[in-house]
């Protein structure tokens, strides 16, 4: 992929190759450093899975830290909670992720239709499992800004940019 890249011309700082296997990252970083400087570790965490697929753990990212790794990419759910109060907050992952240092880009946005409330939107609303925050499709972009100014993301991938996009245009956000 990254001789195809560069036989194409494509500048590096436009890049970001990901991958769910940490020593395809790893071997981005070592033997590509112009394309590993970006490469992305998506992280496949699942709390809806039997058995559910946890996060990285603290060790982990200890380990892809040393290895050079710079941004990690967990799921929009693993980033989320939500508060007795009805609040769109950081998770704990997310918070620790942050506290070590890595830079997050989150996937994926948009992947449902919330006119029957997050309960029965699926994985990418697990969250709210409840429907207490997100009632309404509008309801995202308290999500997303808790995303963006809280958690800090990097960005996001979106099936539907659009509401993304969007909100990215009246905050200011490249």
């Amino acid at each position: 992929m990254i001789d195809e890249l560069k036989a194409a011309g494509v500048d590096p700082n436009n890049v970001f190759a990901q991958s769910f296997n940490a020593y395809d990252i790893v071997y981005l970083i070592q033997h590509e450093p112009r394309f590993g400087k970006q490469a992305v570790y998506l992280d496949d965490i699942d709390p809806t899975a039997i058995p559910p697929v946890p996060g990285l753990s603290p060790q982990e990212l200890q380990l892809r830290k040393a290895q050079g790794v710079k941004i990690i990419a967990p799921p929009m759910p693993a980033l989320l909670s939500v508060t007795a109060a009805k609040k769109i907050v950081p998770s704990a992952y997310a918070q620790m992720i942050k506290s070590m240092g890595f830079d997050i880009i989150t996937w994926t946005f948009e992947r449902a239709d919330l006119r029957r409330g997050s309960p029965d939107a699926g994985f990418y609303y697990y969250f709210d499992p409840h429907g207490l925050a997100v009632k309404k499709d509008s309801d995202m972009y308290k999500a997303l800004d808790v995303l963006a100014k809280q958690v800090g993301i990097l960005g996001i991938f979106s099936d539907w940019p659009g509401t993304v996009t969007y909100y990215a245009n009246c905050m200011g956000i490249k």
